[in-house]
């Protein structure tokens, strides 16, 4: 068994996004100090623009040796970089925005190759082999071939999924390390994605898992409180894959409200 997360829940919405921000922070400074450089895998949706707001802004801006950050990215939309619906645009817009985002170097940023694959028809397929390739080339691996990331930042679908493993995914039972997956039918955006392999999370050392709002206090509850389900039946919660000793779940008031009470 995995074990048990840590659990906090913050006040609010601000709250949230400073603390986790600091978390973020404090891990990268720990792998740049501990090997030369950090590798953070960051996720999309609304979430985390707060915190990469925090994380562009004092005292954090100056405080992370961004020279030696690189980030990826856990999943993404097949869509071009620059559309608003993939991961890669609020980190582009905030984080590394030219007058105020943080001094991180280009080649340090390593997105999903979607605009290629979409502008030379290659197809998601390519996009996800590619992908694989290039973290297996520059990232330490486990065992098992699986690049270990310092730090893995999570968000949960209102379905209880994570990255783009939506429940009964045929990535759960893949040997694949990255994969292409069809447009969902049952959660906006319906666009085809390019996700890792779940598998990435049982390598790295450190999961963030940021929940925030009272639309996803109920599916919380469900992967935090409720019985392991298996993550490939149609009713699983892949999400719980992040329900491991080695994540901290930061949730906001309105989040944790379903949750049983805590130690």
């Amino acid at each position: 068994m995995p074990g048990e997360p840590s659990v906090s829940i913050f006040g609010d919405a601000e709250a949230l996004a400073d603390a986790a921000a600091e978390r973020v922070a404090e891990r990268l400074i720990e792998a740049v100090g501990r090997r030369g450089r950090a590798d953070l895998a960051t996720t999309g949706g609304s979430t985390p623009a707060a915190l990469y707001l925090r994380l562009a802004s004092e005292p954090l801006r100056s405080r992370v040796p961004w020279q030696s950050v690189h980030i990826w990215w856990g999943d993404d939309r097949y869509v071009p970089r620059d559309h608003p619906l993939s991961n890669v645009f609020g980190v582009d817009e905030i984080l590394l925005e030219e007058v105020h985002g943080v001094p991180l170097p280009a080649n340090h940023v390593h997105p999903w190759p979607t605009g290629r694959a979409i502008a030379e028809d290659l197809g998601p397929e390519w996009c996800a082999t590619t992908y694989a390739a290039e973290a297996r080339d520059a990232l330490p691996q486990s065992p098992a071939g699986v690049p270990i990331f310092d730090l893995v930042l999570l968000g949960v679908g209102p379905d209880g999924h994570l990255l783009s493993v939506f429940p009964g995914s045929a990535a759960l039972s893949s040997d694949q390390l990255a994969l292409a997956i069809p447009a969902p039918t049952h959660v906006e955006p319906h666009l085809p994605r390019v996700t890792f392999n779940p598998s990435i999370l049982g390598a790295t050392p450190a999961i963030l898992v940021m929940v925030g709002g009272v639309a996803k206090a109920a599916v919380v509850a469900r992967i935090l409180d409720g019985p392991r389900l298996d993550p490939a039946a149609p009713d699983g919660l892949p999400a719980q894959l992040a329900r491991r000793a080695s994540a901290a779940w930061f949730l906001d008031a309105a989040a944790g409200s379903k949750l049983q009470p805590r130690p």
